[in-house]
């Protein structure tokens, strides 16, 4: 319910402060569940993805030091998001999206790159699409990058891939890893191309206090 109750409140909000967004392919997403996978940019990016996708609704990773309030805590279980300890990640964080992805109506968002301070690829997101059966959709997004911007009227753009379907039977070796890697860096290059041809991310300076 609350999940339903902040689309309503967040997207005519953002419409009034920065005007619609421009969605583009959006008949590239499948019918059913999926994981959705993106350069992480800004952090707007789940909020925004979602937003685009909507009505289907999505889970979340974050990062388990937000979840240590404890009415954060119930606020992001309420959005359908999860903890994650990114220096020392467990099974947990494949077996959670996994048997959501198999058990619920609920899609995931995954940024491959872990973190908006690296452009460095990593495979997790290919195992839990593997792993629950379910395609990769290559997301990009470009616009404002700061809550504040949003008030330039700068526009946000966010543009679907085609789905990327995993044979369940291929074993991941490095090799079969890395092709599907490229293959999803590819979808973004050209993503981000067909919004912008220009378009150059300029990945912010890493604070002091982000060991990851």
């Amino acid at each position: 319910m609350l999940y339903n109750f902040l689309v309503k409140i967040v997207n005519p909000l953002l419409n009034l402060i920065n005007g619609r967004a421009k969605i583009y392919n959006r008949e590239n997403l499948p019918e059913g569940n999926y994981v959705v996978v993106a350069p992480h940019r800004t952090w707007m990016d789940p909020v925004l993805i979602a937003l685009a996708i909507w009505p289907k609704k999505f889970s979340f990773m974050a990062k388990k030091e937000l979840f240590e309030n404890p009415l954060a805590n119930k606020f992001l279980r309420a959005l359908n998001a999860f903890p994650v300890d990114r220096k020392n990640p467990g099974p947990s964080v494949i077996k959670t999206p996994v048997k959501m992805l198999r058990k619920t109506d609920l899609s995931t968002i995954i940024f491959p790159t872990g973190s908006r301070y690296s452009a460095k690829l990593k495979g997790g997101a290919v195992v839990i699409a593997k792993m629950a059966g379910v395609p990769l959709v290559p997301v990009v997004y470009q616009g404002p990058l700061k809550f504040g911007q949003l008030f330039s009227r700068k526009p946000r753009n966010i543009a679907f891939g085609k789905p990327i379907y995993i044979d369940r039977k291929l074993r991941l070796t490095d090799e079969n890893q890395a092709k599907i890697e490229r293959e999803m860096q590819d979808a973004f290059d050209q993503l981000d191309a067909q919004i912008n041809p220009d378009f150059h991310y300029i990945m912010p300076p890493k604070p002091k206090d982000d060991n990851f």
